[in-house]
């Protein structure tokens, strides 16, 4: 597979992470009943943390033994759900950028 420096669905699609972090955000006062993330940020940061662990396992298992469209999806829960993690802790994708800036240099 050769990767392009800024592949088609990043360059080209009208939705990014930071996008989804903002709707993330936006859903923290929410009501439980009419949102998953808002029942996310309801349960608490110990169960967002345990969601993003399972994730984390069900995307090595979908590299290791399952289809490149399961790690796809997969790989997409894992990113939401990290998401929601920082969120819930205050962390901004700008902080996680500038880090991974620092470790580049």
């Amino acid at each position: 597979v050769e990767l392009s420096p800024t592949p088609y669905a990043l360059r080209d699609m009208p939705f990014s992470l930071q996008q989804l972090y903002e709707i993330i955000c936006s859903r923290r006062e929410a009501s439980p009943e009419s949102s998953y993330t808002a029942s996310l940020f309801a349960e608490g940061e110990a169960k967002i943390s345990q969601k993003v662990g399972e994730e984390a396992t069900e995307v090595i298992v979908a590299a290791l033994a399952q289809s490149r469209e399961r790690l796809i999806e997969e790989t997409s829960d894992l990113f939401y759900h990290t998401l929601v993690l920082l969120a819930a802790k205050g962390v901004t994708l700008d902080e996680i950028i500038r880090e991974l800036a620092k470790r580049h240099q």
